[in-house]
């Protein structure tokens, strides 16, 4: 008998997608607002002023540091490989965010491999599940 596929439920699949649209949103407001921004940009790299430590400039700094270090493209395509060898709903869903974040914020390579290789744990068996005694 063969196992069946590693299909997300419909529920499973709603959360994905919530998740998914979340992480390419605030990814996009990260980079339009505060990295391309000039105004915020500068205002959060002068640092100078305590007025200017809001969590966009401790984001905006996060980001680019996460960026400089290709960070969540890497993170991304571990635990996309980590669900490619044992499927789950939590690795696919913080696979799921961080690729959303590295297309959106100039990881796109790994991150789009990321992805590739989520597409591909669809493809694997489910893992078994443990059965106690029939009773």
């Amino acid at each position: 008998m063969r196992r069946p596929l590693f299909l997300p439920t419909p529920w499973q699949t709603n959360w994905l997608l919530i998740v998914a649209f979340l992480s390419v949103g605030e990814a996009l407001y990260i980079r339009y607002m505060a990295i391309e921004n000039v105004t915020v940009e500068l205002a959060c790299q002068a640092a100078q002023n305590p007025l200017y430590n809001t969590w966009l400039c401790s984001t905006f700094r996060i980001s680019i540091l996460f960026f400089d270090h290709g960070i969540f493209g890497e993170a991304a395509l571990a635990v996309a490989l980590l669900n490619l060898i044992r499927p789950s709903i939590v690795l696919m869903t913080v696979a799921l965010a961080a690729a959303g974040f590295g297309v959106v914020l100039h990881n796109a390579d790994v991150a789009a491999l990321a992805a590739a290789v989520l597409i591909l744990s669809l493809a694997r068996p489910a893992p078994a599940t443990e059965q106690g005694p029939i009773q």
